[in-house]
């Protein structure tokens, strides 16, 4: 148990390290506030998490981002984060069908994603991955039962010359591997803390608004998408 003690801590401060010293590059161009987290696990071991924060920014800035290719170009973002704060040890593999979310290379395969879903309206955009396999989901978790979104929320604001979105980080219905083959301790304190650290670090770059080129191309108007299909769960603490 020392051991695993010893490996968590030093995996978490390397996350936070390597995140701080991502965070120090870029000048803000919007404002970063309500930084939350929120994460629960049912009575079956389902995981839900949820990182958030708000995003202010200049009115005429926020409607040159509000379209299907900026939505895309967030969830490209996303991926691209991930693979800069961990130096190039994760790395993020594209196909038509799938995202492989990878260590070093595409035969060690942590998490395979099916192909991203985007629902989109005037107020509202989503980015969802459902969870197809790999070796940090239990078997149970596998076959797009578990997903990973993002969803943005434009939210009104009294103050003249400020626009304002509310952006949700979500984890939901997934089977930690380390939970049911080692303990659920030792997955709070490796990937759950590391997942949080990371995605706290994605929702401060977004201060910059340096979104990731497309790698798809999904330029469409915001009409050719989906409508948004739900509402905002709570989490049930």
């Amino acid at each position: 148990m020392r051991r695993y003690l010893a490996a968590a801590v030093a995996l978490v401060v390397i996350a936070a390290l390597a995140v701080r010293a991502f965070l120090r590059r870029r000048e803000a161009v919007a404002h970063i506030h309500k930084l939350d987290d929120q994460t629960v696990t049912d009575a079956g071991g389902a995981i839900r998490s949820i990182q958030s924060a708000d995003v202010t920014l200049p009115p005429d800035e926020l409607e040159r981002l509000w379209s299907p290719m900026y939505l895309e170009r967030l969830a490209r973002t996303y991926w691209r984060f991930l693979t800069l704060v961990t130096l190039g040890v994760i790395r993020v593999k594209y196909t038509e069908r799938e995202r492989f979310v990878c260590l070093l290379f595409r035969p060690f395969v942590l998490l395979a994603f099916q192909a991203p879903e985007y629902e989109m309206n005037a107020n509202r955009g989503i980015v969802r991955w459902r969870i197809e396999r790999g070796v940090l989901v239990s078997a149970r978790g596998r076959g797009g039962n578990g997903y990973l979104e993002i969803d943005v929320e434009r939210l009104p604001d009294a103050r003249p010359g400020v626009a304002r979105v509310h952006v949700e980080v979500e984890v939901a219905n997934f089977y930690p591997a380390i939970a049911h083959s080692i303990s659920r301790w030792v997955y709070e304190n490796t990937q759950s803390r590391i997942h949080v650290i990371v995605t706290h670090g994605f929702l401060r770059s977004l201060a910059r608004l340096d979104l990731a080129p497309s790698k798809v191309g999904r330029f469409g108007p915001i009409g050719a998408l989906p409508e948004p299909a739900r509402e905002r769960e709570p989490v049930s603490r």
